[in-house]
């Protein structure tokens, strides 16, 4: 069993910044990735960006270039730091952790951009 956390939401102006923190506890040696995903009103969830066990990082299109996705395994801690936002960003972000043939997800949190 993996726990998530997610914090880090909030509301923010166009171009603004803001970063996701997703801590994992329980059976994090057997975590393979973890992704962050969104869901916006209406919308069905999609994938923003990913991160390997060995750091491989991806990205959805629409967040490349603005979006960052990195891991501190100390704080067993991964990150999404979020630039350049746009009122499109606007959604619940939940964070997923990929075990074997299990996903586990955190319980999400809301990033409301203004134009």
């Amino acid at each position: 069993q993996v726990q998530l956390v997610e914090s880090g939401g909030g509301l923010v102006q166009a171009g603004g910044s803001l970063r996701l923190s997703c801590a994992a506890s329980g059976s994090i040696d057997s975590i393979t990735a973890m992704g962050w995903f969104r869901q916006a009103p209406g919308k069905q969830r999609e994938w923003v960006a990913g991160i390997g066990s060995r750091g491989t990082t991806n990205y959805a299109i629409s967040v490349k270039g603005r979006f960052t996705i990195s891991r501190d395994n100390a704080k067993n801690t991964v990150y999404l730091q979020m630039n350049s936002l746009k009122p499109e960003d606007t959604a619940v972000y939940y964070c997923r952790a990929s075990v074997s043939s299990s996903d586990y997800w955190g319980q999400g949190t809301q990033v409301t951009v203004s134009s």
